[in-house]
């Protein structure tokens, strides 16, 4: 997967979050918002790691994640451990597996909503869930079925092909991610940055 400019300065961004995140903590152990900051970070930064690195990654913020919400149990915090559910379930390509983390997402969700039902970008994240483990076979479908044509026509032992297939898979499905959060994020910043419209 290359990187682009946009892709380079988040990475940087994240980094720093998460390095600052981690320096906090050292001073302050019980700081959740920080906690929550760390873990979000972590999520973020899993996006340009390998699969197996992701997965660690993403389980590293739930861990913070879930210590935040054991000092102060709001909803961002679990608006963002739903999306670290969410975020692990579309890198495991068992649908059975998947769906575990899909359901854990679903409760987080729900209870951001009910924390803050106003919340257009929880009440849309909770919708958004409940359609992902049929978004989820669609990806791996699809991912399945690309591997399969790139694989006739290269090597059986090409490890760079295999390799790159799977740096491929993981892009689709942060991609497929990246659309869905993207336009629950959208929907709630667009709402809240309309402008009032012109008096006549």
């Amino acid at each position: 997967m290359e990187f682009s400019q946009d892709d380079f300065d988040r990475l940087l961004m994240f980094e720093h979050a998460r390095k600052s995140a981690e320096a906090t903590y050292a001073k302050d152990p019980l700081d959740a918002d920080n906690l929550t900051k760390w873990g979000e970070a972590l999520l973020e930064l899993s996006q340009f790691q390998t699969v197996a690195e992701a997965k660690k990654m993403i389980n590293d913020a739930i861990s913070k994640l879930e210590e935040a919400m054991m000092l102060n149990p709001t909803a961002n915090a679990m608006w963002s451990i739903g999306n670290a559910n969410t975020s692990h379930a579309f890198l495991s390509p068992d649908l059975s597996e998947a769906k575990k983390y899909f359901d854990k997402a679903t409760d987080y969700f729900q209870q951001a909503v009910e924390e803050d039902p106003t919340n257009e970008l929880y009440r849309k994240s909770l919708e958004v869930c409940a359609k992902a483990p049929e978004l989820h076979m669609e990806i791996h479908k699809h991912s399945s079925s690309q591997q399969t044509m790139g694989g006739e026509s290269s090597p059986p032992n090409a490890k760079g092909s295999k390799k790159k297939a799977n740096s491929e898979l993981k892009y689709d499905i942060f991609g497929w991610i990246i659309l869905a959060i993207g336009v629950v994020s959208w929907l709630g910043m667009a709402k809240s940055h309309v402008p009032s419209p012109p008096p006549r």
